[in-house]
């Protein structure tokens, strides 16, 4: 299993929008790819501006469709990278998992 995780920096004021965006992606792309396990983003209530990714994936080639997909080309690389400032890729290997 592929585990990817995404601290991301918004622009100022941004929240609300990203989480919008998010709202959509979600069942049109991770919820509708059979590689994606599980699709999580959560907020930080301490840290405007802020969410953290956390993403499951059979493998390489899961992950590979869902980058490679309509709704994340339109939703994630196209309108809410515009409301990012930066981002961090990092990927894990799952080891336990209740």
């Amino acid at each position: 299993m592929l585990v990817k995780v995404f601290p991301i920096k918004l622009k100022d004021g941004a929240q609300a929008a990203a989480e919008a965006l998010v709202r959509e992606f979600a069942p049109k792309g991770p919820g509708a790819e059979p590689g994606t396990v599980s699709f999580r983003v959560y907020r930080d209530p301490a840290k405007p501006d802020y969410l953290l990714f956390v993403e499951h994936f059979a493998d390489q080639a899961a992950y590979d469709e869902h980058t490679g997909s309509a709704a994340y080309r339109e939703l994630i690389a196209g309108r809410f990278a515009e409301v990012m400032v930066e981002f961090v890729e990092i990927d894990h290997e799952l080891v336990v998992a209740l």
